[in-house]
């Protein structure tokens, strides 16, 4: 079964998150190609969840250095960042 990757932002500022949101939206499929599955799911004004899916640890840990590198180069735009992994028991689509 694949594997999550589910980062929670909390932005300082409104705009920040929305050029963040923007920004996810037009780059993240070429950033994170080995991904099964993007979400990215905008919970209030100043918080953004972004969920990956991937086949396995392997190839979730490949995307590792564009996951740091799009983190690293925001985080001064962030009041908090906190990031979990597991494996997807679930994904039901119709």
């Amino acid at each position: 079964m694949s594997v999550a990757r589910i980062t929670t932002v909390n932005f300082k500022i409104k705009e920040n998150a929305d050029a963040m949101v923007d920004n996810y939206v037009a780059n993240a499929p070429s950033e994170f190609p080995e991904a099964e599955q993007l979400l990215q799911v905008r919970t209030s004004d100043t918080t953004v969840v972004a969920i990956s899916l991937y086949a396995n640890n392997e190839a979730m840990e490949r995307a590792s250095a564009a996951r740091n590198k799009r983190i690293g180069s925001n985080q001064d735009q962030f009041e908090s960042v906190d990031m979990k992994v597991g494996e997807v028991k679930l994904n039901h689509k119709n």
